[in-house]
């Protein structure tokens, strides 16, 4: 174990997934099961090389991709002066807050059709999907952020005179940039859900959920992981860009 922790991230994880895989094999081979219901991770690789090379999978990717970007930068835009407001106004809060809350109680799934009736273009009905999947948890990072600023800090700003745009950038925006972030991992994996819902309920033959879809109602197992896989990826991809703007952005932390 010591052995272990000394090592780069990548390896532990390379060791993990390797692991995982061969925990799965063994699972299908004691079961016996067949392949429509439990693929091997070998009949896995398989279907990704097929999908791969017929162009499927990167044609599809890129269509939820291009869903889940707008959803997630549309949601933490409109989170960011929101979440600032309701953290400063006690009025606004006041107003506002039962009516957030409320709406999460209703699940995205159910307000879906809603919006493809309402949103004539698919796209924009997908991307909506999206936004209101992130638009929440980044919400409420924010609002945490912005009152974790201790009240001395205030204090100390105002008497040298600190305007509200200085107090803003120098103390507000720093100090609460850790949790507005973690907020923005969270919904980073989130837009994936939320892009994948939009297209299970507003069909087109294209996106990640379509082949989804289209995999489960052929039987076509293999496929279904192979499609889970990707939007796992992609998910992971779009955590590790905000881990990357959180290394940038926080350097003056790790240097005191």
């Amino acid at each position: 174990m010591t052995w272990l922790r000394r090592q780069p991230a990548w390896v532990t994880v390379s060791l993990s997934f390797g692991l995982l895989l061969l925990v799965w094999q063994l699972v299908v081979l004691v079961g016996a099961y067949d392949a429509f219901i439990l693929p091997g991770p070998l009949d896995v690789v398989r279907q990704f090389g097929v999908v791969l090379v017929d162009g499927r999978l990167l044609r599809h990717s890129l269509i939820t991709l291009s869903e889940v970007i707008p959803g997630l930068l549309i949601g933490a835009g409109i989170s960011l002066p929101l979440g600032y407001l309701l953290a400063k106004s006690p009025l606004a809060e006041r107003l506002i807050s039962p009516y957030l809350i409320a709406s999460q109680a209703i699940p995205v799934i159910a307000i879906a059709p809603l919006l493809t009736i309402w949103i004539s273009s698919t796209f924009w009905a997908r991307v909506l999907v999206a936004v209101l999947v992130v638009f929440f948890p980044v919400l409420i990072n924010i609002i945490a952020g912005l009152r974790s600023v201790p009240q001395e800090l205030y204090e100390l700003m105002q008497s040298l005179h600190a305007t509200r745009w200085q107090i803003f950038r120098k103390l507000e925006w720093p100090a609460a940039l850790p949790i507005v972030l973690a907020g923005l991992k969270l919904g980073a994996t989130l837009s994936v859900i939320g892009a994948l819902v939009g297209e299970f309920v507003q069909p087109r033959t294209e996106g990640l959920g379509y082949l989804l879809i289209t995999a489960r109602y052929q039987f076509k197992t293999d496929l279904v992981f192979v499609v889970l896989f990707t939007l796992a990826g992609m998910a992971l991809a779009l955590y590790g860009l905000v881990t990357l703007a959180e290394n940038r952005l926080l350097r003056w932390q790790k240097n005191q």
